[in-house]
């Protein structure tokens, strides 16, 4: 179980955008301050790909957990801050790490993500997912030059 202030999980590979094994996916469920926890999957650094959302929907679905997602392409919650605070486990997926930043600062996406992690929600990531949680990372998000 999580603590009154949250976790970070940070993935360099693996979980349900990548394996079959739901090793990893299952050991974050674990981590979730809830049994039957809210998951929520934030692809922004992908554009909010629609194959990664379903691989997402398709790996937790039948999980133990209550799968949702965050679109910021096609924003469609008003209450940022308040839609982060109610999930328990917040999933960053792979992308484009640089552009995913500047549209979570446009939208203020950061701060609500702060806001979660101090009201004890799991934040977990795969590749650009991973490395948001840090101040400085490598990416390779402006072309093959590291």
């Amino acid at each position: 179980m999580v603590s009154a202030r949250g976790q970070i999980v940070a993935l360099g590979g693996g979980g349900f955008s990548m394996e079959v094994n739901p090793a990893l996916d299952d050991f974050i469920l674990g981590l979730a301050r809830s049994p039957c926890p809210r998951i929520c999957f934030v692809p922004t650094a992908s554009g909010d790909n629609e194959n990664y959302v379903v691989r997402f929907y398709k790996r937790f679905a039948t999980a133990q957990g209550r799968p949702t997602r965050l679109e910021l392409f096609r924003r469609s919650v008003t209450d940022l801050a308040a839609f982060a605070k109610e999930q328990d486990v917040i999933f960053v997926g792979g992308g484009n790490t640089a552009n995913m930043l500047a549209v979570w600062r446009l939208h203020d996406f950061d701060g609500a993500l702060r806001g979660a992690l101090e009201s004890g929600s799991l934040l977990a990531g795969i590749s650009a997912g991973s490395i948001c949680w840090f101040e400085q990372g490598i990416t390779d998000s402006f072309g093959p030059e590291l």
